[in-house]
């Protein structure tokens, strides 16, 4: 069995492993495959297989030599399913891979399947590492990262705002940061993601909340009149200032350090606590209690218990405000 160890460049290589369960990174590995073999020869067969479609016998037949010697790339998706007889095609195959044909393996990882996961990495497969993202800092870098391989540049609030606004869906990001840097010229700073997509829900009532404890209240109601009129329902509005006042509350109770020991010690990612940091200036352990008081006020009113969350909305708004300017005042 072949041994030698495919370099991470060489997307032309015998066979690339795809190892995760993202569904936008392992097709992105799909496509920088097959977009090198057809710069190598424009008239490259890709098949494009399930399970179920790779039967034993089957890629024998697909990996037998051409009359007219064509470039091929073979795509098995999911291959943690296979079934073991054509698993020990696959096994066999690796061992003597055929020149001009590029197979590609999209495996989720985990048990099922490892055996041939080991047999790939054996054999010196390219691999290409597709892990689910399910933390907002992995969403945080992946965006950053998307706007660096666009030869772009965006501020870090525009990064996170952008975050906020799209949530956890990795097209959608991508879309994103592609719309961006199409449409606008320069460095992407917040006010443009805001401009394009502040009317989400998540991003127009953290907006309201950032404006709040920074002790802004116009900016914080002219945020929260646009949030409502766009349809934003009024829990998330409470739900985001409680979030933001807790926040400054954990951090100015904490021992001072660096961001990612706080962050470790408070459960939030570094770069909120750097956010925070430049928020709390204004703060007192009493206008933190004050404003918590006002939150639950508002979320009681929002909720049912009075009979205008708009007005009860833009009272807990001001009382943010005013508690994030104690100090000052």
């Amino acid at each position: 069995m072949a041994t030698r160890k495919t370099s991470p460049d060489d997307l032309l290589g015998p066979v690339t492993l795809a190892v995760g369960q993202e569904d936008l990174l392992l097709d992105r590995v799909v496509q920088e495959v097959v977009a090198a073999a057809r710069a190598a020869d424009a008239d490259t067969d890709v098949r494009d297989l399930t399970p179920d479609q790779l039967q034993p016998g089957s890629l024998v037949e697909l990996t037998s030599p051409s009359l007219f010697a064509e470039r091929k790339v073979l795509i098995v998706r999911n291959a943690q399913d296979l079934s073991s007889d054509t698993i020990k095609d696959v096994k066999t195959y690796l061992g003597d891979p055929v020149e001009d044909i590029s197979l590609v393996l999209l495996h989720a990882g985990g048990v099922k399947g490892k055996a041939l996961l080991e047999a790939a990495r054996k054999a010196g497969a390219r691999e290409v590492a597709c892990p689910k993202t399910t933390k907002p800092a992995e969403r945080l870098t992946f965006v950053r990262q998307e706007f660096r391989a666009l030869g772009r540049s965006a501020t870090p609030e525009a990064c996170q705002a952008l975050v906020d606004s799209i949530g956890s869906d990795l097209r959608e990001l991508a879309s994103a940061v592609a719309q961006l840097t199409s449409d606008v010229d320069g460095t992407i700073d917040e006010a443009v993601v805001g401009r394009y997509y502040t009317g989400r829900a998540e991003a127009s009532s953290f907006n309201v909340a950032d404006r709040a404890v920074e002790g802004r209240a116009a900016e914080a109601l002219e945020a929260l009149r646009w949030s409502l009129s766009t349809g934003v329902a009024p829990v998330l509005i409470t739900s985001a200032l409680a979030q933001g006042v807790r926040a400054i509350g954990k951090l100015s109770s904490a021992r001072s350090g660096r961001p990612a020991d706080l962050a470790r010690e408070l459960g939030m990612p570094p770069w909120k606590i750097d956010r925070v940091r430049q928020q709390m200036r204004g703060w007192t352990p009493d206008g933190v209690s004050l404003a918590l008081r006002a939150i639950a006020d508002a979320d009681a009113g929002v909720k049912g218990g009075g009979d205008d969350p708009e007005y009860a909305l833009e009272k807990a708004v001001v009382a943010v405000a005013r508690a994030a300017r104690m100090r000052r005042g």
